[in-house]
């Protein structure tokens, strides 16, 4: 059974939730031998993994962001990582001001500092296909009446292996009706139906980790090809009732 907070924690609990975090990676990567002289950094921060640093080959950044998630109070596991030697081109999509890590391409529908190139997020973005490892939807899919286009937009542009990050606010909590400019609200089974309930010849993904913390959903996903096998009943068993 998924169990969802019903009211978001404080921030002394998320604080020593942070603090559990880190003890409990430090004790991983110590034992873990697998994860010894990985130049990874993980720092925790109100129950998100940050990763940054490098690794050789994109199957080291996996396993990191693998056993990072299965860390009892992990929310969302966000990366800005070196793979082979290469900067990873990152994307904030709505960024506004703000954009989760220094660097990053910032696309909104205004301008305003930060914003890198202006773009109608309901439409199509202006990257190239499988141009694009990581990208940021933060507090934007409330704001879009039909946001399927700009995921299916986000699996175009993504390399295998790229990731979709998602933030949004929790359908059951004020801040999602809050804002009058929210227009959808969202829920840890809206990712399943993304993931699992598209009609055929779809864009498909394989979730890598969902979370809620009560008072928002967190969502980590990378686009599946056409031949790839449906996630494992037991992945989504993880995640979804």
């Amino acid at each position: 059974m998924v169990a969802l907070a019903q009211h978001p924690p404080s921030a002394d609990r998320l604080r020593a939730i942070d603090g559990f975090l880190d003890g409990a990676w430090a004790d991983l990567a110590r034992h873990d031998e697998r994860l010894r002289g990985l130049a990874v950094e993980v720092r925790f921060d109100r129950g998100v993994a940050h990763l940054t640093g490098e690794v050789a080959e994109p199957g080291q950044l996996r396993l990191v962001r693998d056993t990072v998630g299965r860390l009892a109070g992990v929310f969302g596991v966000w990366s800005r990582v070196r793979v082979g030697g290469r900067d990873p081109v990152v994307v904030d999509l709505g960024c506004g001001r703000t954009k989760q890590y220094p660097g990053n391409l910032g696309l909104d529908i205004w301008p305003a500092p930060g914003v890198d190139a202006v773009a109608d997020l309901s439409g199509s973005l202006p990257l190239a296909d499988d141009s694009v490892d990581v990208i940021f939807a933060v507090h934007i899919l409330e704001h879009l009446i039909d946001f399927l286009p700009l995921v299916d937009e986000a699996h175009r542009v993504l390399r295998p292996g790229g990731v979709l990050h998602v933030m949004s606010p929790w359908w059951r909590h004020v801040n999602a009706v809050a804002d009058p400019t929210h227009v959808r609200l969202l829920d840890v089974q809206t990712i399943k139906g993304v993931c699992g309930q598209r009609p055929a010849g779809t864009p498909r993904w394989y979730p890598l980790h969902v979370g809620c913390d009560g008072a928002s959903i967190f969502a980590d996903l990378t686009p599946l090809a056409d031949g790839d096998p449906e996630p494992a009943p037991a992945q989504l068993a993880r995640f979804f009732d």
